[in-house]
Order: C-alpha cells, then structure tokens, then sequence
C-alpha cells in the first residue's frame, strides 16, 4: 500500500471510530481522556501511546504534523526513539 493509501485508510478508521460516540466535553473542545480511551480500546494503541499521540495533535496540528510525516517517510524513519 503507498503511503498516501495508507494515510486515507487511518483517516477513514479515526473517523469511524471517533464519529460513533460523543467524545466532545463542550460543544468546540473534544475531550482529551475519551478520545485516548478509545484509542487504547479500539486501535490497539498503549495509554502512553495514545495520550502522547493526542497530545501532538493539540499541540502542532495537522499543519506540523503534515510536515513531519513527509520528512519521515523521506527519511524512512518507520518509528522514532520514544516508545510508549
């Protein structure tokens, strides 16, 4: 599967799994404790994994991590050096 196959496939799964269940603790803010639950429960993903990953998309959002996803598949880095 190429990589942008492979990101539309995560994009349609997140969307799933996070569209069946009201996530959001007011109506702009989603909850940052059930979206990582779900994340542990449904996708496989550790607590640590799945809080940091929540916490990226807070903190840079898609434009950062847009970039960093491509140098990372440029510089074939599959998985970095924090693990969780």
């Amino acid at each position: 599967m190429q990589e942008t196959e492979y990101i539309d496939s995560l994009i349609s799964e997140y969307s799933s799994l996070l569209g069946r269940d009201p996530l959001k603790n007011s109506p702009r803010n989603y909850s940052d404790d059930a979206i990582a639950r779900k994340l542990v429960k449904s996708s496989d993903w550790t607590t640590g994994g799945a809080e940091e990953l929540v916490r990226l998309v807070n903190d840079y959002g898609s434009f950062m991590l847009r970039n960093a996803l491509a140098l990372s598949i440029v510089l074939g880095r599959e998985d970095g050096d924090r693990f969780f």
